[in-house]
Protein backbone atom coordinates (compact mmCIF):
# COMPACT_ATOMS: atom_id res chain seq x y z
CA UNK A 1 0.00 0.00 0.00
CA UNK A 2 1.13 3.59 -0.67
CA UNK A 3 -0.13 4.79 2.71
CA UNK A 4 -1.07 3.38 6.09
CA UNK A 5 -3.91 5.92 6.28
CA UNK A 6 -5.58 8.17 3.74
CA UNK A 7 -8.02 10.83 4.90
CA UNK A 8 -10.58 12.23 2.46
CA UNK A 9 -11.52 15.73 3.59
CA UNK A 10 -9.41 18.51 5.09
CA UNK A 11 -11.84 19.84 7.68
CA UNK A 12 -11.08 20.04 11.38
CA UNK A 13 -11.84 16.36 12.03
CA UNK A 14 -9.92 15.04 9.04
CA UNK A 15 -6.85 17.18 9.69
CA UNK A 16 -6.77 16.17 13.36
CA UNK A 17 -7.05 12.49 12.44
CA UNK A 18 -4.23 12.76 9.89
CA UNK A 19 -1.93 14.70 12.21
CA UNK A 20 -2.35 12.38 15.19
CA UNK A 21 -1.94 9.24 13.06
CA UNK A 22 1.29 10.67 11.61
CA UNK A 23 2.52 11.52 15.10
CA UNK A 24 2.18 7.82 15.95
CA UNK A 25 4.48 6.93 13.04
CA UNK A 26 1.91 6.10 10.37
CA UNK A 27 2.48 7.07 6.75
CA UNK A 28 -0.45 9.40 6.13
CA UNK A 29 -1.94 11.39 3.25
CA UNK A 30 -4.95 13.68 3.08
CA UNK A 31 -6.90 15.19 0.20
CA UNK A 32 -9.06 18.32 0.18
CA UNK A 33 -10.73 19.65 -2.95
CA UNK A 34 -12.11 23.00 -1.83
CA UNK A 35 -10.69 24.72 1.25
CA UNK A 36 -8.58 23.63 4.21
CA UNK A 37 -10.46 23.79 7.50
CA UNK A 38 -13.76 22.63 6.01
CA UNK A 39 -17.14 24.18 6.68
CA UNK A 40 -16.31 25.51 10.14
CA UNK A 41 -13.35 27.66 9.13
CA UNK A 42 -14.59 28.81 5.74
CA UNK A 43 -18.40 28.94 5.63
CA UNK A 44 -19.45 28.06 9.15
CA UNK A 45 -18.53 28.66 12.78
CA UNK A 46 -15.58 31.04 12.37
CA UNK A 47 -16.92 33.60 9.87
CA UNK A 48 -20.38 33.35 11.45
CA UNK A 49 -19.01 34.19 14.91
CA UNK A 50 -17.14 37.17 13.47
CA UNK A 51 -20.38 38.41 11.91
CA UNK A 52 -22.26 37.87 15.18
CA UNK A 53 -19.67 39.97 16.98
CA UNK A 54 -19.96 42.69 14.33
CA UNK A 55 -23.73 42.75 14.78
CA UNK A 56 -23.45 43.36 18.52
CA UNK A 57 -21.76 46.76 18.32
CA UNK A 58 -24.78 48.87 17.38
CA UNK A 59 -26.65 47.56 20.43
CA UNK A 60 -23.64 48.21 22.64
CA UNK A 61 -23.47 51.79 21.40
CA UNK A 62 -27.08 52.33 22.45
CA UNK A 63 -26.50 50.50 25.75
CA UNK A 64 -23.66 52.86 26.63
CA UNK A 65 -26.11 55.76 27.07
CA UNK A 66 -27.34 54.28 30.34
CA UNK A 67 -23.79 54.53 31.68
CA UNK A 68 -23.34 58.17 30.74
CA UNK A 69 -21.78 57.84 27.31
CA UNK A 70 -23.18 59.63 24.27
CA UNK A 71 -21.93 57.03 21.79
CA UNK A 72 -23.86 56.99 18.53
CA UNK A 73 -24.10 54.00 16.17
CA UNK A 74 -22.16 54.76 13.01
CA UNK A 75 -22.69 53.52 9.45
CA UNK A 76 -21.63 49.91 9.09
CA UNK A 77 -19.10 49.10 6.36
CA UNK A 78 -20.07 45.65 5.06
CA UNK A 79 -17.08 45.46 2.71
CA UNK A 80 -14.66 46.14 5.57
CA UNK A 81 -16.22 43.34 7.62
CA UNK A 82 -16.00 40.90 4.71
CA UNK A 83 -12.35 41.85 4.09
CA UNK A 84 -11.45 41.31 7.76
CA UNK A 85 -13.30 37.99 7.75
CA UNK A 86 -11.50 36.84 4.59
CA UNK A 87 -8.11 37.79 6.02
CA UNK A 88 -8.75 35.67 9.11
CA UNK A 89 -9.92 32.71 7.02
CA UNK A 90 -6.80 32.85 4.85
CA UNK A 91 -4.68 32.88 8.00
CA UNK A 92 -6.46 29.79 9.33
CA UNK A 93 -6.22 28.01 5.95
CA UNK A 94 -2.47 28.47 6.07
CA UNK A 95 -2.27 27.19 9.64
CA UNK A 96 -4.03 23.96 8.68
CA UNK A 97 -1.58 23.31 5.84
CA UNK A 98 1.40 24.13 8.09
CA UNK A 99 0.13 21.76 10.79
CA UNK A 100 -0.06 18.94 8.23
CA UNK A 101 3.40 19.65 6.87
CA UNK A 102 4.95 19.85 10.34
CA UNK A 103 3.38 16.48 11.18
CA UNK A 104 4.82 14.87 8.04
CA UNK A 105 1.45 14.34 6.34
CA UNK A 106 1.41 14.31 2.53
CA UNK A 107 -1.40 16.57 1.31
CA UNK A 108 -3.21 16.85 -2.00
CA UNK A 109 -5.43 19.73 -3.07
CA UNK A 110 -7.60 17.46 -5.22
CA UNK A 111 -10.80 15.47 -5.17
CA UNK A 112 -10.46 11.88 -3.96
CA UNK A 113 -12.91 9.11 -4.93
CA UNK A 114 -13.00 5.37 -4.33
CA UNK A 115 -12.09 2.81 -7.00
CA UNK A 116 -12.27 -0.10 -4.55
CA UNK A 117 -11.98 -0.51 -0.74
CA UNK A 118 -8.24 0.23 -0.80
CA UNK A 119 -7.76 2.30 -3.96
CA UNK A 120 -8.44 5.98 -4.54
CA UNK A 121 -8.42 8.26 -7.54
CA UNK A 122 -6.88 11.53 -6.36
CA UNK A 123 -6.95 14.06 -9.18
CA UNK A 124 -5.10 12.32 -12.01
CA UNK A 125 -3.26 9.93 -9.67
CA UNK A 126 -4.18 6.50 -8.35
CA UNK A 127 -3.01 5.46 -4.91
CA UNK A 128 -3.69 2.80 -2.30
CA UNK A 129 -4.11 2.86 1.46
CA UNK A 130 -4.48 0.21 4.14
CA UNK A 131 -7.09 2.31 5.94
CA UNK A 132 -9.23 5.18 4.67
CA UNK A 133 -11.14 7.80 6.64
CA UNK A 134 -14.08 9.65 5.11
CA UNK A 135 -14.27 13.14 6.61
CA UNK A 136 -15.97 15.15 3.87
CA UNK A 137 -18.63 16.85 6.01
CA UNK A 138 -21.98 18.04 4.70
CA UNK A 139 -23.61 20.86 2.76
CA UNK A 140 -26.75 23.00 3.08
CA UNK A 141 -29.94 21.59 1.63
CA UNK A 142 -32.39 23.50 -0.55
CA UNK A 143 -36.17 23.40 -0.24
CA UNK A 144 -37.98 21.62 -3.03
CA UNK A 145 -40.08 24.55 -4.17
CA UNK A 146 -40.44 26.41 -7.46
CA UNK A 147 -37.95 29.28 -7.70
CA UNK A 148 -35.69 28.12 -4.87
CA UNK A 149 -32.69 29.15 -6.97
CA UNK A 150 -33.60 32.80 -6.33
CA UNK A 151 -32.70 32.36 -2.67
CA UNK A 152 -29.41 31.52 -0.99
CA UNK A 153 -28.12 28.99 1.56
CA UNK A 154 -25.50 29.53 4.24
CA UNK A 155 -22.48 28.86 2.01
CA UNK A 156 -23.39 31.95 -0.04
CA UNK A 157 -24.10 34.19 2.94
CA UNK A 158 -20.40 34.86 3.55
CA UNK A 159 -19.79 36.39 0.12
CA UNK A 160 -22.77 38.72 -0.26
CA UNK A 161 -21.68 42.01 -1.89
CA UNK A 162 -23.72 44.10 0.56
CA UNK A 163 -25.97 43.75 3.59
CA UNK A 164 -29.58 43.47 2.36
CA UNK A 165 -32.12 45.91 3.75
CA UNK A 166 -34.90 43.29 4.07
CA UNK A 167 -34.28 39.60 4.79
CA UNK A 168 -36.64 36.64 4.88
CA UNK A 169 -34.95 33.89 6.91
CA UNK A 170 -36.44 30.43 6.45
CA UNK A 171 -35.61 27.88 9.15
CA UNK A 172 -35.68 27.79 12.93
CA UNK A 173 -32.46 25.88 13.61
CA UNK A 174 -28.99 27.14 14.60
CA UNK A 175 -28.30 28.81 11.27
CA UNK A 176 -31.67 30.49 10.84
CA UNK A 177 -31.74 31.90 14.36
CA UNK A 178 -28.13 33.09 14.26
CA UNK A 179 -28.32 34.81 10.88
CA UNK A 180 -31.62 36.44 11.81
CA UNK A 181 -29.70 38.13 14.62
CA UNK A 182 -26.72 38.96 12.41
CA UNK A 183 -28.72 40.71 9.70
CA UNK A 184 -30.94 42.49 12.21
CA UNK A 185 -27.94 43.71 14.19
CA UNK A 186 -26.37 45.07 11.00
CA UNK A 187 -29.47 47.06 10.21
CA UNK A 188 -31.78 44.85 8.15
CA UNK A 189 -35.48 44.22 8.70
CA UNK A 190 -35.82 40.48 9.36
CA UNK A 191 -38.72 38.05 9.15
CA UNK A 192 -37.93 34.59 10.56
CA UNK A 193 -40.14 31.76 9.26
CA UNK A 194 -40.10 28.18 10.59
CA UNK A 195 -42.24 25.04 10.49
CA UNK A 196 -42.38 24.34 14.22
CA UNK A 197 -44.31 26.23 16.90
CA UNK A 198 -41.03 27.74 18.13
CA UNK A 199 -37.39 27.75 16.94
CA UNK A 200 -34.63 25.29 17.89
CA UNK A 201 -36.44 21.98 17.76
CA UNK A 202 -34.84 19.52 20.19
CA UNK A 203 -33.71 22.19 22.65
CA UNK A 204 -35.17 22.59 26.12
CA UNK A 205 -38.69 24.05 25.94
CA UNK A 206 -37.96 26.86 28.42
CA UNK A 207 -35.05 27.97 26.26
CA UNK A 208 -37.19 27.86 23.12
CA UNK A 209 -39.90 29.98 24.70
CA UNK A 210 -37.39 32.49 26.06
CA UNK A 211 -35.78 32.74 22.63
CA UNK A 212 -39.11 33.68 21.08
CA UNK A 213 -39.55 36.45 23.64
CA UNK A 214 -36.06 37.81 23.14
CA UNK A 215 -36.10 37.72 19.35
CA UNK A 216 -39.36 39.65 19.35
CA UNK A 217 -37.95 42.10 21.89
CA UNK A 218 -35.06 42.76 19.50
CA UNK A 219 -37.51 43.51 16.70
CA UNK A 220 -37.21 40.31 14.64
CA UNK A 221 -40.63 39.32 13.28
CA UNK A 222 -41.46 35.65 13.91
CA UNK A 223 -43.75 33.46 11.81
CA UNK A 224 -44.23 29.91 13.17
CA UNK A 225 -45.91 26.89 11.57
CA UNK A 226 -45.33 27.95 7.96
CA UNK A 227 -45.10 25.86 4.78
CA UNK A 228 -43.37 27.18 1.66
CA UNK A 229 -45.06 27.25 -1.74
CA UNK A 230 -42.80 29.09 -4.20
CA UNK A 231 -40.24 31.87 -4.51
CA UNK A 232 -40.69 34.56 -7.16
CA UNK A 233 -38.08 36.93 -8.58
CA UNK A 234 -39.71 40.31 -9.04
CA UNK A 235 -38.99 42.77 -11.91
CA UNK A 236 -37.19 45.18 -9.54
CA UNK A 237 -34.84 42.39 -8.35
CA UNK A 238 -36.58 41.80 -5.03
CA UNK A 239 -37.94 38.41 -3.96
CA UNK A 240 -41.48 37.40 -3.08
CA UNK A 241 -41.90 34.24 -1.03
CA UNK A 242 -45.32 32.61 -1.24
CA UNK A 243 -46.61 30.35 1.57
CA UNK A 244 -49.17 27.59 1.18
CA UNK A 245 -51.69 29.61 3.22
CA UNK A 246 -51.57 32.47 0.74
CA UNK A 247 -49.31 34.83 2.70
CA UNK A 248 -46.49 36.59 0.88
CA UNK A 249 -43.19 38.05 2.06
CA UNK A 250 -41.32 40.63 -0.01
CA UNK A 251 -37.62 41.15 0.68
CA UNK A 252 -34.22 41.74 -0.88
CA UNK A 253 -32.88 38.36 0.23
CA UNK A 254 -34.45 34.98 0.97
CA UNK A 255 -32.10 32.81 3.01
CA UNK A 256 -32.92 29.10 3.28
CA UNK A 257 -31.59 27.48 6.46
CA UNK A 258 -33.59 24.27 6.25
CA UNK A 259 -30.98 21.68 7.16
CA UNK A 260 -27.78 20.03 6.01
CA UNK A 261 -27.04 16.75 4.27
CA UNK A 262 -23.87 14.58 4.24
CA UNK A 263 -21.50 14.89 1.27
CA UNK A 264 -21.72 11.25 0.22
CA UNK A 265 -22.64 11.63 -3.46
CA UNK A 266 -20.09 10.92 -6.20
CA UNK A 267 -17.47 9.56 -3.80
CA UNK A 268 -17.59 6.09 -5.38
CA UNK A 269 -18.78 4.57 -2.10
CA UNK A 270 -20.65 1.84 -3.99
CA UNK A 271 -17.36 0.71 -5.54
CA UNK A 272 -15.87 0.44 -2.06
CA UNK A 273 -18.86 -1.43 -0.64
CA UNK A 274 -19.61 1.33 1.88
CA UNK A 275 -23.25 1.37 2.95
CA UNK A 276 -25.26 4.47 3.65
CA UNK A 277 -27.86 5.07 6.34
CA UNK A 278 -31.40 6.11 5.44
CA UNK A 279 -30.47 9.78 5.86
CA UNK A 280 -27.65 9.53 3.31
CA UNK A 281 -24.86 9.49 5.88
CA UNK A 282 -22.13 6.86 5.99
CA UNK A 283 -23.42 4.14 8.30
CA UNK A 284 -20.91 3.58 11.11
CA UNK A 285 -20.80 1.81 14.45
CA UNK A 286 -19.77 3.33 17.78
CA UNK A 287 -16.11 3.13 16.73
CA UNK A 288 -16.78 4.99 13.46
CA UNK A 289 -16.24 1.85 11.38
CA UNK A 290 -18.26 1.59 8.17
CA UNK A 291 -19.57 -1.57 6.51
CA UNK A 292 -16.02 -2.04 5.20
CA UNK A 293 -13.71 -2.80 8.16
CA UNK A 294 -10.82 -0.72 6.76
CA UNK A 295 -12.98 2.34 5.98
CA UNK A 296 -14.10 4.82 8.63
CA UNK A 297 -16.23 7.97 8.76
CA UNK A 298 -16.03 10.89 11.19
CA UNK A 299 -17.77 14.20 11.58
CA UNK A 300 -20.85 15.45 9.77
CA UNK A 301 -20.65 12.83 7.00
CA UNK A 302 -21.64 10.24 9.61
CA UNK A 303 -24.40 12.57 10.90
CA UNK A 304 -24.14 11.52 14.55
CA UNK A 305 -23.54 14.84 16.31
CA UNK A 306 -22.77 17.60 13.85
CA UNK A 307 -20.41 19.78 15.86
CA UNK A 308 -16.84 20.66 14.96
CA UNK A 309 -15.34 19.72 18.35
CA UNK A 310 -17.07 16.34 18.12
CA UNK A 311 -15.51 15.71 14.70
CA UNK A 312 -12.11 16.64 16.11
CA UNK A 313 -12.59 14.29 19.06
CA UNK A 314 -13.67 11.47 16.75
CA UNK A 315 -10.66 12.01 14.49
CA UNK A 316 -8.20 12.09 17.38
CA UNK A 317 -9.73 9.03 19.05
CA UNK A 318 -9.72 7.06 15.79
CA UNK A 319 -6.06 7.86 15.07
CA UNK A 320 -5.08 6.83 18.59
CA UNK A 321 -7.05 3.61 18.34
CA UNK A 322 -5.59 2.63 14.97
CA UNK A 323 -1.95 3.61 15.49
CA UNK A 324 -1.32 4.74 19.08
CA UNK A 325 -0.32 2.93 22.25
CA UNK A 326 -2.79 4.84 24.41
CA UNK A 327 -6.23 6.04 23.44
CA UNK A 328 -7.52 9.40 24.61
CA UNK A 329 -11.24 9.34 25.35
CA UNK A 330 -13.97 11.98 25.27
CA UNK A 331 -17.32 12.12 27.01
CA UNK A 332 -20.19 12.33 24.53
CA UNK A 333 -22.85 12.16 27.26
CA UNK A 334 -22.71 15.85 28.14
CA UNK A 335 -21.48 17.80 25.13
CA UNK A 336 -21.69 21.55 25.71
CA UNK A 337 -22.77 23.63 22.74
CA UNK A 338 -23.89 27.14 21.95
CA UNK A 339 -26.24 29.03 19.67
CA UNK A 340 -24.97 32.55 18.96
CA UNK A 341 -28.41 34.06 18.83
CA UNK A 342 -29.71 37.33 20.30
CA UNK A 343 -28.98 36.76 23.17
CA UNK A 344 -26.71 33.68 23.03
CA UNK A 345 -27.68 30.24 24.28
CA UNK A 346 -25.50 27.67 26.02
CA UNK A 347 -26.66 24.16 26.72
CA UNK A 348 -25.20 20.89 27.99
CA UNK A 349 -26.72 17.46 28.53
CA UNK A 350 -30.40 16.60 28.51
CA UNK A 351 -33.37 18.90 28.15
CA UNK A 352 -36.03 18.68 30.84
CA UNK A 353 -38.25 16.80 28.40
CA UNK A 354 -35.54 14.25 27.54
CA UNK A 355 -34.55 13.71 31.16
CA UNK A 356 -38.16 13.31 32.32
CA UNK A 357 -38.63 10.43 29.90
CA UNK A 358 -35.89 8.52 31.75
CA UNK A 359 -37.23 9.11 35.26
CA UNK A 360 -38.14 11.78 37.80
CA UNK A 361 -36.07 14.97 37.75
CA UNK A 362 -35.84 18.10 39.87
CA UNK A 363 -35.88 21.33 37.90
CA UNK A 364 -34.24 24.53 39.14
CA UNK A 365 -34.98 27.64 37.09
CA UNK A 366 -34.31 31.35 37.38
CA UNK A 367 -35.09 34.34 35.17
CA UNK A 368 -33.66 37.77 35.95
CA UNK A 369 -32.58 41.05 34.44
CA UNK A 370 -28.77 41.14 34.66
CA UNK A 371 -27.06 44.09 36.30
CA UNK A 372 -25.88 45.57 33.00
CA UNK A 373 -29.37 45.79 31.59
CA UNK A 374 -30.83 47.27 34.75
CA UNK A 375 -28.75 50.28 33.69
CA UNK A 376 -29.01 50.03 29.89
CA UNK A 377 -32.78 49.72 29.98
CA UNK A 378 -32.68 46.82 27.55
CA UNK A 379 -35.39 44.27 28.40
CA UNK A 380 -33.17 41.24 27.85
CA UNK A 381 -33.74 38.76 30.64
CA UNK A 382 -31.34 35.91 31.38
CA UNK A 383 -32.63 32.36 31.90
CA UNK A 384 -30.63 29.69 33.73
CA UNK A 385 -31.80 26.16 34.39
CA UNK A 386 -30.51 22.95 35.97
CA UNK A 387 -32.10 19.54 35.43
CA UNK A 388 -31.20 17.10 38.22
CA UNK A 389 -31.78 13.34 38.25
CA UNK A 390 -33.80 12.76 41.40
CA UNK A 391 -32.34 9.38 42.31
CA UNK A 392 -28.62 10.20 42.00
CA UNK A 393 -28.88 14.00 42.32
CA UNK A 394 -26.48 14.29 39.38
CA UNK A 395 -26.91 17.35 37.19
CA UNK A 396 -27.93 15.88 33.83
CA UNK A 397 -28.87 19.09 32.03
CA UNK A 398 -27.85 22.75 32.13
CA UNK A 399 -29.36 25.45 29.94
CA UNK A 400 -28.84 29.18 29.70
CA UNK A 401 -29.89 32.12 27.57
CA UNK A 402 -28.16 35.41 28.23
CA UNK A 403 -24.88 37.30 28.00
CA UNK A 404 -21.79 35.03 28.10
CA UNK A 405 -23.90 31.85 28.03
CA UNK A 406 -21.45 30.04 25.75
CA UNK A 407 -18.43 30.99 27.87
CA UNK A 408 -20.09 29.76 31.06
CA UNK A 409 -21.36 26.52 29.54
CA UNK A 410 -17.85 25.28 28.79
CA UNK A 411 -17.07 25.20 32.52
CA UNK A 412 -20.46 23.66 33.33
CA UNK A 413 -19.62 20.92 30.81
CA UNK A 414 -16.50 20.05 32.81
CA UNK A 415 -18.53 19.72 36.00
CA UNK A 416 -21.16 17.54 34.33
CA UNK A 417 -18.55 15.34 32.66
CA UNK A 418 -16.99 14.83 36.10
CA UNK A 419 -20.39 13.70 37.44
CA UNK A 420 -21.15 16.73 39.61
CA UNK A 421 -24.26 16.55 41.77
CA UNK A 422 -26.57 19.36 42.77
CA UNK A 423 -24.86 19.31 46.17
CA UNK A 424 -21.52 19.98 44.44
CA UNK A 425 -23.01 23.03 42.77
CA UNK A 426 -24.53 24.16 46.09
CA UNK A 427 -21.23 23.93 48.01
CA UNK A 428 -19.30 25.95 45.41
CA UNK A 429 -18.68 29.59 46.31
CA UNK A 430 -19.98 32.03 43.71
CA UNK A 431 -18.23 35.02 42.15
CA UNK A 432 -20.08 38.20 43.04
CA UNK A 433 -21.47 40.18 41.34
CA UNK A 434 -21.87 38.00 38.22
CA UNK A 435 -24.64 36.17 36.44
CA UNK A 436 -22.51 33.03 36.74
CA UNK A 437 -23.02 32.89 40.51
CA UNK A 438 -26.64 31.96 39.89
CA UNK A 439 -25.45 28.45 38.94
CA UNK A 440 -24.42 27.88 42.56
CA UNK A 441 -27.25 29.75 44.30
CA UNK A 442 -30.22 27.91 42.77
CA UNK A 443 -31.52 26.61 46.10
CA UNK A 444 -35.29 26.36 45.60
CA UNK A 445 -36.66 23.62 43.38
CA UNK A 446 -38.98 25.07 40.74
CA UNK A 447 -40.82 21.86 39.88
CA UNK A 448 -40.60 18.10 39.53
CA UNK A 449 -40.88 16.48 36.09
CA UNK A 450 -41.24 12.89 34.97
CA UNK A 451 -42.67 9.95 36.90
CA UNK A 452 -42.67 11.74 40.27
CA UNK A 453 -44.57 14.70 38.83
CA UNK A 454 -47.29 12.38 37.54
CA UNK A 455 -47.51 10.69 40.95
CA UNK A 456 -47.94 14.04 42.69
Amino acid sequence: MDYDLFVIGGGSGGVRCARIAASHGAKVAIAEEQHWGGTCVNVGCVPKKLMVQAAEYAGWARDSHGFGWNTQPGKHDWAALMAAKDTEIRRLNGIYVKLLENAGVTWFFDRATFLDPHTLQVGDRTMTAERIVIAVGGHPSWPEIEGAEHGIVSDQAFSLPACPKRVTMVGGGYIGVEFAGIFHGLGAEVDLLYRQRSPLRGFDDDIREALVENLQEHGIRLHPSVLLHRLELMPDGSRRLHLTDGRQFDSDLVFFAVGRVPNTKELGLERAGVKLAANGAVAVNAQNVSSQPNIFAIGDVSNKMNLTPVAIAEGHHLADRLFGRTVRSWSMQAVPTAVFSMPPIGTCGLSEEQAAELGPVDVYLTRFLPMRHVITGRNQRTLMKLVVDQASQRVVGAHMMGDDAAEMMQAIGIAMTAGATKADFDRTIGIHPTSAEEWVTLRTRTRVAGVAAAAE
